[in-house]
């Protein structure tokens, strides 16, 4: 694995980061299926006949999904809203993910452009860099885009709006994600994948699912970076 990822990474011009996983755990103090259940009360509130299936859910991604093929443009931005307040209160107890701040710096170091590309809001995003200090080491920021989902990774639209900030060629940036829906979106923008396996039961699915490189640490990718920061 370690040759693997030396290779690739020898290869890589910028690095783009989902955010909740790899740079931190932004629900680690506001679980994830306390606000999905907001979110589904706020439905309630607005006269919404919601399914057992969403009822239970416990990712609030996935309500806002939900709400957003419901059909009703106003119910999908009310429930946005919602989402991006409680994001935003998330970020203030997210949980710093080992070695994810290394390899913001080092790769500023290493002069290479360092991107965030997240399914939460960038709000959100912008809130937990500033209060830690790696604001001056990301751009840009590319967020979740407002009240429209089915924007969200695997999407490849904000893959590409990511490269095409930090102007350099899809084939030379690498996205590191801890979900399956990063290296889709990865392949359908024609960028390098690393899969941030940070609980053993997906290494096997992110091989299966063609990502150029697994890992179970932000270490791995962090000793390259540094190697490579003290070339420069």
């Amino acid at each position: 694995m370690s040759t693997d990822l030396d290779r690739l990474m020898a290869d890589i011009d910028a690095v783009l980061l989902d955010f909740d996983g790899p740079v931190c755990g932004i629900f680690a103090g506001h679980p994830a299926p306390g606000i999905a259940s907001d979110l589904v009360e706020v439905l309630r509130q607005h006269g919404v006949d919601v399914p057992p299936s969403v009822a239970t859910e416990q990712d609030p991604l996935e309500v806002l999904r939900w709400t957003d093929k419901a059909g009703n443009p106003r119910t999908t931005r009310t429930i946005e809203d919602a989402l991006c307040r409680a994001e935003r209160y998330a970020a203030d107890s997210a949980m710093p993910t080992p070695y994810g701040r290394e390899v913001i710096v080092a790769a500023h170091q290493a002069n290479l452009p360092v991107a965030i590309v997240s399914n939460n809001s960038a709000g959100a995003v912008s809130a937990y860099l500033v209060a830690h200090r790696l604001s001056a080491y990301v751009s840009p920021i590319v967020g979740r885009a407002y009240a429209e989902p089915g924007q969200m990774k695997p999407h490849p639209a904000p893959i590409l709006r990511a490269v095409q900030a930090v102007g350099v060629p899809a084939i030379r940036c690498v996205l590191v994600g801890d979900s399956l829906s990063d290296i889709e979106g990865a392949h359908a923008a024609g960028v390098r994948s690393i899969a941030f396996a940070n609980r053993p039961a997906k290494e096997e699915p992110f091989r299966q699912a063609g990502a150029d490189a697994v890992i179970t640490s932000m270490g791995a990718v962090a000793r390259i970076l540094i190697e490579r920061a003290e070339h420069v």
